[in-house]
């Protein structure tokens, strides 16, 4: 007979370095996934450091068998996404497991006890705590290095998910495609499209300013909560919150791939964010704790990235309806070849935005991969 599953707390230094680190050791002959940053991932679980935990409350479990690690896991509740939707939901995230059904639910049970113990009546996952960051299970598209800030998973994962009673409660698409052929295909379908609306609403598009940089991003901040606010799953961003992703994306963002969308009045209407694929330098770097040579590796990989994701676009309800998603995919397109990106990723694209999944099977015609967020109801 199989050792008992020991599942433990994590409530000290040591164990959190544990949970980090367990990643490493089960992905250690993946060629698909990306490590994360060490000293990044260890800041996230700072609730001095991280606003999100001043409205929510965490808790991360170590799986043990014979001492040895085999699975993780993190419970959190967040205040102001059950405010926003009427819900008591609690929300399992940083789940990783061995192939073994097992572990899988030893773990989720006891997400679900402890969420269970606080008084809520469902839940949902994987959130890596939220909507607003990581989250999502990849069930499609497995044989691809994901791009920077997107989930990763074996194909085993929602086998585990489903066997335990999780049923999806909304997929998540990605579109991906080569810049070149988006300049060739396009012209016909959007590039004209885009700029006839641009000049019957008397849009123009900018990029961010350098010198204004974290003015321009903390304004993000009042687009996202405006203009997603009507989006399945959407939970709002405070301001620290706002600061605080600002201040990360700065370190990720070049600002030519930001683009703000103004009126003729010089008035913001609009943001889209693309983002350089890190993951392709930080994979060929290693990650990790990266110093001192992982730095310098990641710092040269970095100068020969050649991918991009355009990962959010946000227009005011005036606007809504004025092609402007549109313009910011051309402009971006316009961006990243100019920039000597070849290929380009949309996502994530929630299933029920018809606009976006339209705009997406222009450049792509297939979703490339899915991610899924699953809900179970707890009785």
């Amino acid at each position: 007979m199989e050792n008992p599953i020991q599942i433990v707390p994590v409530s000290d230094k040591r164990g959190l370095h544990r949970f980090i680190q367990f990643p490493f050791e089960l992905y250690k002959e993946d060629p698909y996934w990306v490590p994360p940053f060490y000293l990044e991932r260890k800041e996230f679980f700072d609730t001095r450091k991280n606003p999100f935990y001043e409205h929510a409350e965490y808790q991360l479990f170590l799986a043990l068998r014979s001492g040895r690690i085999v699975g993780t896991v993190g419970a959190v509740i967040d205040e102001n996404h059950n405010r926003q939707h009427n819900e008591l939901m609690g929300a399992f995230g940083f789940f990783e497991s061995i192939d073994d059904q097992d572990v899988a639910d030893a773990l989720l049970n006891t997400v679900r006890e402890w969420i269970l113990d606080r008084g809520m009546t469902l839940m949902r996952g994987p959130l890596n705590f939220s909507t607003n960051h990581e989250c999502g299970l990849l069930v499609d598209g497995f044989r691809e290095t994901p791009m920077v800030m997107t989930t990763y998973n074996p194909g085993y994962y929602p086998w585990l998910i489903e066997n335990y009673g999780f049923r999806k409660a909304m997929d998540l698409y990605t579109y991906a495609g080569s810049l070149d052929q988006s300049q060739h295909d396009l012209p016909s379908k959007a590039f004209r499209v885009a700029d006839r609306a641009a000049r019957r609403h008397g849009i123009s598009v900018r990029p961010i300013s350098k010198k204004r940089f974290m003015e321009e991003m903390v304004r993000f901040k009042e687009f996202y909560n405006q203009t997603w606010r009507h989006q399945w799953g959407f939970v709002p961003m405070t301001e620290k919150e706002g600061v605080y992703l600002a201040t990360n994306l700065k370190l990720l963002v070049d600002p030519r791939l930001v683009l703000i969308a103004e009126n003729s009045a010089g008035t913001p209407i609009g943001i889209s964010i693309a983002l350089p694929d890190l993951h392709q330098a930080i994979k060929r770097s290693g990650g990790g704790a990266l110093f001192p040579f992982g730095l310098l590796r990641f710092l040269w990989f970095r100068r020969q990235i050649t991918q991009m994701r355009l990962m959010v676009m946000g227009v005011t309800d005036e606007y809504r309806n004025c092609g402007i998603d549109a313009i910011f995919w051309v402009e971006t397109v316009r961006a990243g070849r100019a920039l000597g990106y070849k290929r380009m990723e949309g996502s994530w694209v929630i299933e029920t935005n018809t606009m976006m999944n339209r705009i997406g099977r222009v450049v792509s015609e297939t979703v490339s991969r899915t991610h899924r967020i699953y809900d179970l109801a707890l009785n």
